[in-house]
């Protein structure tokens, strides 16, 4: 059990992440004009206006709160004077709308993939793959986000000790493999979602407009019109 628990949250993450970086570089150099989501609005948009929505922003929200339980130690909220039952309720209220967010977002727009049948037969292998382990990537953190208050662990103390170590290059295992099996299955099919992103439609990710925001204006001219000084 020892060494597969230094397998597990001691070697897998850095494995994990090795693939991830390398996959991202090799579809930016092998396939960068499949950098998209394969869009299938075409064929039917009013479920997708609904699901798309609900499912990138709440999965924003759900990111943001990953990173602020993951990265900021318990002893910083405390310095700034937030109780532990105020983090925990605000964990709760946002952290478990994002999720329900994300959750029924994904919910329409898996409806809406094998409900249209131009939509289904656009579905590739590797969404078959990546449908099921997102959604029960999404699921065990609702579960773990709403049992978290009623329950005995806190995951500041154990799941994200563990994770700021790995960035710390010296893993805790110990913390990790003390965590209910909740938050290991949680971890666990968050590391396959990752080993599966750079193969997979969520590398579009990577090809948002970001730069769009900050372009310049696009000065346009009437014909026979004086040219401005």
């Amino acid at each position: 059990m020892k060494h597969l628990n230094i397998a597990l949250w001691g070697v897998l993450p850095y494995v994990v992440l090795v693939l991830f970086v390398a996959g991202v570089i090799w579809r930016y150099r092998y396939d960068r004009f499949g950098l998209t989501t394969r869009s299938t609005q075409l064929h039917e948009s009013r479920l997708l206006r609904v699901g798309g929505p609900l499912f990138h922003f709440g999965l924003l929200f759900v990111i943001a709160g990953h990173l602020v339980g993951l990265l900021v130690p318990e002893r910083f909220t405390e310095a700034v004077h937030v109780t532990e039952p105020m983090y925990q309720l605000n964990a709760l209220v946002v952290s478990g709308l994002a999720g329900l967010a994300s959750v029924a977002g994904l919910a329409v727009l898996l409806w809406r993939r094998l409900r249209v049948r131009a939509v289904r037969r656009a579905t590739g292998r590797s969404d078959r793959v990546l449908y099921p382990v997102l959604a029960t990537v999404l699921l065990a953190g609702l579960i773990a986000t709403l049992l978290g208050p009623s329950g005995h662990y806190d995951y500041r103390l154990g799941v994200s000790v563990w994770f700021r170590s790995l960035l710390e290059l010296e893993p805790d295992v110990g913390a990790m493999a003390a965590a209910p099996f909740v938050f290991q299955a949680h971890t666990l099919l968050g590391m396959a979602l990752f080993a599966l992103w750079p193969f997979s439609r969520l590398v579009h990710a990577f090809a948002a407009p970001v730069t769009y925001l900050a372009r310049p204006y696009i000065v346009y001219r009437s014909r026979g019109g004086a040219l401005p000084r």
